[in-house]
C-alpha cells in the first residue's frame, strides 16, 4: 500500500468503516475483549509489588511500602542466580529448538511417502500432549535410585545404580533433552507450513538446472525460512526470562540439592510464595521478570529493525 492509498483511507469516516466492515469488526471484538479481560485488567495487580499485602485490604487497599519488597529480594541474594539460570536455559532452548524444529520440518518435507510422513509427524507431535506432571512421574519411575526401572536393569546386570536426583551436573542436559523432546514436533509445524507456502516453481527451476536435494534446501528452502525464523526467535526472546514452570518444577521435584542448577525465576517465585506467604515480594519478583522481558525484546527488535525493518515485530 503506497502513501496515497494510506492517506485516502485515513480520510474515510469511521462510521463508514464500521458500516462496511461490521462483520469483520464483530469477529475481532471477541479476541480483543478476551485479551483485555485476561491480559490487561490483571496488570493492575502490579501495585502489589509496592504494597505490604494483607487479606483485609486486598490488592488495592493494602498499605504501601515503597521498594521494601524489592529490597527483600536483593537481601535474599537468590535473584541473581535464578536470573542467570533462566537466561542460560532459554538461550539454549531457543537455539537448539530452532535448529531442531527447522531441521525436522525440512526432513518431513523431503519425505516422499505420505503415509510415512503423517506417521512420523504424529509421533513427533505426541510428546506435546503429555503434561509435565506425567513426564515427571515417568522420569521418577525410570530413574529412581531404589525402585527405578533403569537401576533395576543396571543392578541386574551387575552394575552400580545411578542416582540421577543427586547429580546436579547432569540436570542441565536432562532438562534440555526433555524440552527438545516435548517441543520439537509442535514447533516444526510452523516451519513446515512456511515451507509448503514457498513457490514450488523455484524448486522445479532448480531441478532443471541440475540442483540436488541438499542444494535446494541450502539455497532455496533455508533462505525462504529466514523471515519465519527471525519472527519466531523474536517471539521466543520476548519470554527469555520466563521459565517453563512445569518443566522445572514437576521433573525436578522439591530437591534442595538440585536448586543451584535448576531453579529459575518462576519456580523461585512460587516457592517464595508457598514458604513465606509474602505476596508482595512474589509480585515484586514477577514485575522484575516482566521488565527484563520487555527490555530484552525491545533491544532485540530494535537491532533487527536496524538491520532489516521488514523482519521487525513492530
Amino acid at each position: 500500500m503506497d502513501e496515497k492509498q494510506r492517506k485516502k483511507m485515513a480520510r474515510v469516516p469511521f462510521k463508514k468503516v464500521i458500516k462496511k466492515h461490521w462483520m469483520l469488526l464483530l469477529m475481532l471484538a471477541f479476541p480483543v475483549i478476551y485479551v483485555f479481560v485476561f491480559s490487561y485488567i490483571p496488570m493492575s495487580g502490579i501495585v502489589m509489588a509496592f504494597k505490604n499485602y494483607n487479606y483485609n485490604g486486598g490488592i488495592y487497599f493494602s498499605p504501601w511500602n515503597g521498594l521494601a519488597n524489592f529490597r527483600a529480594l536483593l537481601i535474599a541474594k537468590k535473584l541473581g542466580p535464578v536470573t542467570r539460570n533462566t537466561l542460560l536455559y532459554n538461550i539454549v532452548f531457543i537455539f537448539l529448538g530452532t535448529v531442531l524444529q527447522v531441521g525436522s520440518a525440512i526432513l518431513l518435507n523431503e519425505i516422499g511417502s505420505k503415509v510415512f510422513k503423517k506417521t512420523a509427524q504424529a509421533f513427533m507431535f505426541l510428546p506435546y500432549f503429555i503434561s509435565w506432571v506425567v513426564a515427571g512421574a515417568i522420569m521418577y519411575n525410570v530413574f529412581n535410585y531404589e525402585r527405578g526401572i533403569m537401576n533395576q536393569v543396571i543392578t541386574g546386570l551387575g552394575g552400580n545404580p545411578f542416582d540421577l536426583y543427586n547429580k546436579p551436573g547432569a540436570w542441565p542436559f536432562v532438562l534440555t533433552f526433555l524440552k527438545m523432546w516435548k517441543g520439537t514436533g509442535y514447533g516444526s509445524v510452523v516451519y513446515l507450513a512456511a515451507i509448503t507456502s514457498i513457490d514450488q516453481e523455484m524448486f522445479e527451476a532448480a531441478s532443471l538446472d541440475g540442483a540436488n536435494a541438499w542444494q535446494k534446501v541450502r539455497y532455496l528452502t533455508i533462505p525462504s525460512l529466514v523471515p519465519t525464523i527471525v519472527t519466531m526467535t523474536l517471539l521466543a526472546i520476548g519470554g527469555i526470562f520466563r521459565g517453563d514452570f512445569g518443566l522445572f518444577y514437576q521433573t525436578v521435584k522439591s530437591s534442595a540439592l538440585l536448586e543451584p542448577v535448576t531453579d529459575v525465576i518462576d519456580t523461585y517465585v512460587f516457592r517464595l510464595l508457598m514458604s513465606s506467604g509474602k505476596v508482595g515480594v512474589s509480585a515484586a519478583a514477577g514485575l522484575y521478570q516482566s521488565i527484563l522481558c520487555l527490555i530484552t525484546i525491545s533491544l532485540c527488535n530494535a537491532a533487527v529493525k536496524k538491520i532489516d525493518p521488514d523482519y521487525a515485530l513492530y
